[in-house]
């Protein structure tokens, strides 16, 4: 694979001195998606939310060559990080194209114009609805609203936090293609995921996390075959997600 864009080395999270992510390591290269997947209670979140800086964490996060010691939220995300977490946390009393523009509040006034027919061009379903408060969406189109927001932030890195979670399958294929085509931008891209098959079908490398500990990883291909992992919890058939 390329240089990392994010490395993270030897990541431990603990809550009440109880230790729930494990010495940790995993990389990130610039312009590839990596999914690291695993069962509920695996760590997977708290991963995510000790890179954002949400939570304390012991270990090295090096991201763009500049290693987070103290660094907070803000300052990661000015960075170039960014994460949609799990509950989406958008603003529900907002309109689609007022919780867009605050995704883009950083920016010009002009780029944010620009930033917004850009994220239209990839969730057409939002140019639609975007008059519409954020709370009377389909769980669906909320997900494409945080993923939006997202991206008017122009990140280097994107985190999702199980995108596909309480989703009907086929709005699962839609999020899905949405993020298969991001990586074909400048987008780098880490997916938190327990829905196993549909993330490997599209990441370029992948971790699998267990008990707060990384148990195996590779090319997607290899982790789909390995018949421990089919049988325990990848629910993998073969077939298309």
């Amino acid at each position: 694979m390329s240089e990392p864009l994010l490395r993270v080395t030897n990541l431990a999270v603990a809550y009440d001195r109880v230790e729930v992510v494990h010495g940790v390591s995993i990389d990130v290269p610039r312009g590839r998606l990596v999914t690291v997947i695993g069962p509920n209670g695996a760590g997977k979140s708290s991963l995510l939310n000790a890179i954002m800086g949400v939570v304390p964490a012991s270990g090295s996060i090096e991201f763009a060559e500049t290693v987070f010691d103290a660094a907070s939220v803000e300052g990661r995300v000015s960075s170039g990080l960014c994460l949609v977490p799990e509950g989406r946390e958008l603003f529900a009393d907002l309109t689609v194209a007022d919780n867009l523009r605050l995704g883009g509040f950083r920016r010009t006034r002009a780029e944010r114009v620009c930033k917004l027919e850009e994220v239209f061009a990839h969730f057409p379903r939002l140019k639609e609805r975007r008059g519409q408060v954020a709370g009377t969406l389909s769980g669906g189109e909320q997900q494409m609203l945080a993923l939006g927001r997202a991206l008017m932030t122009e990140p280097k890195l994107l985190m999702l936090d199980e995108p596909s979670i309480g989703l009907a399958p086929r709005i699962v294929r839609d999020i899905f293609q949405i993020l298969s085509a991001l990586k074909r931008t400048a987008i780098s891209i880490l997916l938190v995921e327990q829905n196993a098959r549909a993330a490997l079908q599209i990441a370029d490398y992948a971790y699998v996390m267990e008990l707060g500990r990384i148990t195996s990883k590779g090319e997607p291909g290899e982790i789909a075959r390995d018949p421990r992992l089919v049988e325990s919890y990848l629910g993998l058939d073969g077939g298309d997600y």
